[in-house]
């Protein structure tokens, strides 16, 4: 470690927080106010509630909500599918791209769909301009836009009382799509742009080397997906290998833009929450539980590449960090970044739901490896992905105030409401599900022949690579480490993880917030557990260790914790 590196890391912690700070409280009010953006901007929304044929003023209670989620997100599966399958028969093909595979299609279509991005495929030799950009780029808004509206529903619901709703739809989708995503993503994009990332319809280039040989470049309208595959945690890149390639990620400025858009979104609806529910001082406790825990993954990562390895040492590659030189095992890594902007994708990626990299898992020491592995199993809520990690948050909050209660002998409350068994279970559920779907399809895939068929490396970084697949798409990732395949197999049980890791926790979160929205307020007593100082903290992050690290705990020592003591 440098000082240069650590202050890049410091200075990223700032930005953060002076841009999603302001970033959350328009947020609140985009979701609170009859009219957030003034009259002209108000009949344009109010046009667009007519043609879906909607009344903003009817509300839906969470079940009513649910419902127009799915059916809305089935639609657009069938639909992503379908260009998958006739790209070859469509325009914006100007590389004559054929069909995607239907297995393939379908385990995309759930991958984009549900914000994990998940690519079993290489899109600049796989998919058309159109699939993209009709697609792909679409799906990226959309299922952003989706989470980021549940997450609005049900922070609406914890701020009402006596109350059967918590929101429109079709309301909160247009809102999150129009006055959040699409100005960000052309603010981003534009500054691509300006850093040389390529915004073009044409065909791939040809370019003559020195040597005389030809080489074809692929290129197309790269700057406009990659804007929102980092602010709405979607991770899916352009080319195969995502933001280490120069063309998508080409200077130190693009990689600091990037990896801030990764963080900007989920950290301002902690700010967005504070707002909405009358309580900042308790999402500022939320907020510094979450950054906590970011923290200490970096604090681990870095020094572990640092370090490197016994083989790196014994091979005699020189890892001595000096002037110019980052030092460390700087395997997969690009030199233009070094140890410290990696480590701090890593860990920003992996702490989102969005999975992108500017450098290869795979290749990281045991112990920097294990990081972004036990990022994910904790259910990503650190910062999280779009909507989805401060809602999967709610359901540790629910359980520390559970223990909180049990210790002083008292019911738990949260923000002024008793919190009962309806609640606890909805939090076990939305806390544990995935986590456990993890490990029985890791477990199913290592232990059937047609599973072992996608894994590629055998023993102990065969399993950790198994491990982290299933760990990536069930908490919709889409990170993943080299050497596990594509097979029929893997893309259906792909398929199943990413689907279901997506809409169980999100229904679970609805009901919560349906449940809660009927509740009164009880004024606080002196027995009151307070969720708003150093306590809480700790106690949260401790809650969140101790439900899903001890869950992932036995499968480390099958895999980084075994591949670490054997190097």
């Amino acid at each position: 470690m440098n000082g240069q590196g650590i202050s890049q890391i410091l200075f990223y912690s700032v930005a953060l927080v002076a841009l999603g700070y302001p970033l959350g409280i328009w947020m609140a009010r985009m979701y609170v106010s009859a009219r957030p953006a003034g009259r002209f901007l108000a009949s344009i929304e109010n046009g667009f509630l007519r043609v879906v044929r909607t009344d903003p003023a009817r509300e839906q209670d969470w079940k009513s909500y649910g419902k127009t989620v799915l059916v809305f997100s089935v639609l657009f599966w069938a639909l992503l599918y379908a260009i998958q399958r006739l790209q070859g028969h469509l325009f914006l093909n100007p590389d004559h791209m054929k069909a995607v595979p239907s297995h393939l299609s379908l385990n995309t279509a759930a991958s984009f769909i549900t914000n994990t991005n998940w690519q079993f495929y290489g899109g600049e030799y796989t998919m058309s301009y159109l699939t993209q950009m009709a697609g792909l780029a679409v799906q990226n808004f959309v299922s952003a836009a989706v989470g980021i509206s549940v997450l609005a529903a049900v922070v609406r619901g914890i701020s009402r009382r006596s109350s059967d709703t918590i929101g429109n739809f079709w309301v909160d989708l247009y809102r999150t799509l129009v006055y959040l995503l699409l100005p960000l993503a052309a603010v981003v994009g534009a500054l691509l742009i300006w850093q040389g990332v390529p915004q073009t319809f044409h065909g791939h280039a040809t370019a003559t080397t020195l040597q005389g040989v030809h080489q074809t470049i692929a290129r197309g309208p790269v700057a406009s997906q990659i804007a929102i595959k980092q602010l709405g945690t979607n991770g899916g890149g352009w080319y195969n290998s995502n933001s280490a390639v120069p063309f998508e990620n080409p200077t130190g400025l693009s990689n600091f833009i990037e990896v801030l858009a990764i963080l900007l979104i989920p950290a301002a609806e902690v700010f967005m929450f504070g707002k909405m529910v009358f309580a900042r001082r308790h999402a500022w406790a939320v907020f510094a539980a979450m950054f906590a825990v970011f923290a200490i993954g970096i604090a681990v990562n870095l020094p572990a590449e640092q370090h490197g390895s016994s083989v790196l040492r014994n091979s005699g590659v020189n890892i001595t960090q000096a002037s110019g030189q980052s030092g460390g095992n700087m395997a997969d890594k690009e030199v233009r970044f070094g140890q410290a902007n990696s480590t701090l994708w890593t860990v920003a990626t992996s702490d989102a739901s969005n999975g992108s990299v500017n450098s290869g898992f795979d290749a990281q020491t045991p112990t920097g490896g294990a990081v972004p592995l036990v990022n994910l199993f904790l259910g990503e809520v650190i910062f999280g992905g779009v909507g989805s990690g401060l809602y999967g948050m709610f359901f540790y909050i629910i359980l520390a105030v559970f223990v909180a209660g049990l210790m002083v002998g008292r019911t738990p409350e949260w923000l002024g409401k008793k919190i009962d068994a309806r609640e606890i279970k909805y939090a076990a559920l939305g806390a544990l599900f995935v986590p456990t779907m993890v490990l029985t399809l890791a477990a199913l895939s290592i232990v059937t022949k047609s599973g072992l068929a996608s894994v590629y490396n055998s023993g102990v970084h065969g399993f950790t690579e198994t491990l982290y697949a299933y760990d990536s798409q069930s908490n919709n990732n889409g990170s993943a480490f080299a050497g596990f395949g594509l097979t029929n197999f893997s893309a259906d049980f792909g398929t199943i993880a990413m689907l279901l890791g997506r809409f169980v926790p999100m229904f679970a979160a609805l009901a919560l917030g349906g449940a809660l929205a009927k509740k009164k307020i009880v004024p606080a007593s002196a027995g009151t557990f307070r969720t708003d100082g150093p306590t809480f903290v700790v106690l949260l992050v401790g809650v969140i260790a101790l439900t899903a690290g001890l869950m992932i705990f036995p499968a480390l020592t099958l895999g980084p914790i075994v591949e670490g003591l054997m190097h």
